[in-house]
């Protein structure tokens, strides 16, 4: 039977907030290739796989803010939850330079699998849980990495993603992190953030949901202590910005 494709922490939890983890995981389950994509062990610890240090700052975030939080289970090269189902990057062949033999040349069965069996409960799990009341607001979190290969190392500590579609809170996040004197806060860095499908798309933008998006420089969140530290110094921000927004 294949593993889950998400875990929930704090079902229950009574708070407005979904904080939600796409880049949890660096797990390939065994039905895919005996559990490996190819690659060496070092390459599956790297940002290509996951979002080092995401999952645990996630729920110190969630805890911190008496909230749930959905985190996947599966790696990112396996299928990425954070992609549109007909996004051509869903299965990634090549990544910052890697190329990722499990997935060269892989049929439209293959995905459809991963699909049915990763991705689409992923999303109906994340979509029941932000339905569980009307004014829930959305906290995606992900981690970056301070420089990939061949290009500029990245000054940001923190980036905040937002799409023209909706920028209240993100806006409003920027402005409240850019009084925080040690903090170099990035305005839609180290990426945009929008893309058409993806999980903020899905779940916030069609629905009206308040969201944000916030990109963690992965260096920083690298042991348990450092993401316990950030999920607790985000929460009374976000609580904050959220309850000023009116929204």
């Amino acid at each position: 039977m294949p593993e889950n494709a998400y875990e929930i922490i704090g079902q229950d939890r009574p708070g407005r907030w979904l904080i939600t983890c796409d880049h949890a995981s660096n797990h390939v389950p065994d039905w895919i290739n005996g559990g490996d994509l190819g690659l060496p062990a070092a390459d599956m610890e790297r940002h290509i796989a996951f979002d080092p240090g995401a999952r645990g700052v996630t729920i110190a975030l969630a805890e911190a803010l008496n909230s749930p939080a959905i985190a996947s289970q599966f790696s990112r090269l396996v299928i990425d939850p954070n992609r549109g189902e007909d996004d051509p990057t869903l299965v990634m062949q090549l990544y910052d330079g890697t190329i990722i033999p499990a997935n060269r040349g892989i049929c439209a069965n293959d995905i459809t699998k991963r699909l049915d069996l990763l991705h689409r409960p992923y999303h109906a799990a994340y979509e029941a849980l932000a339905a569980r009341r009307a004014d829930t607001a959305i906290a995606a979190i992900h981690s970056f990495t301070p420089q990939l290969r061949g290009r500029p190392a990245r000054p940001w500590h923190i980036g905040v993603l937002h799409s023209h579609l909706d920028t209240r809170l993100a806006q409003a996040l920027i402005a409240r992190l850019s009084q925080e004197s040690d903090l170099c806060i990035g305005d839609n860095q180290p990426y945009l953030g929008h893309l058409p499908g993806d999980a903020i798309d899905a779940h916030a933008l069609h629905s009206g949901r308040p969201n944000v998006l916030i990109e963690l420089r992965n260096d920083l969140i690298e042991t348990p202590q450092d993401q316990a530290k950030w999920g607790a110094r985000l929460a009374p921000i976000l609580s904050d910005v959220l309850a000023q927004s009116g929204l």
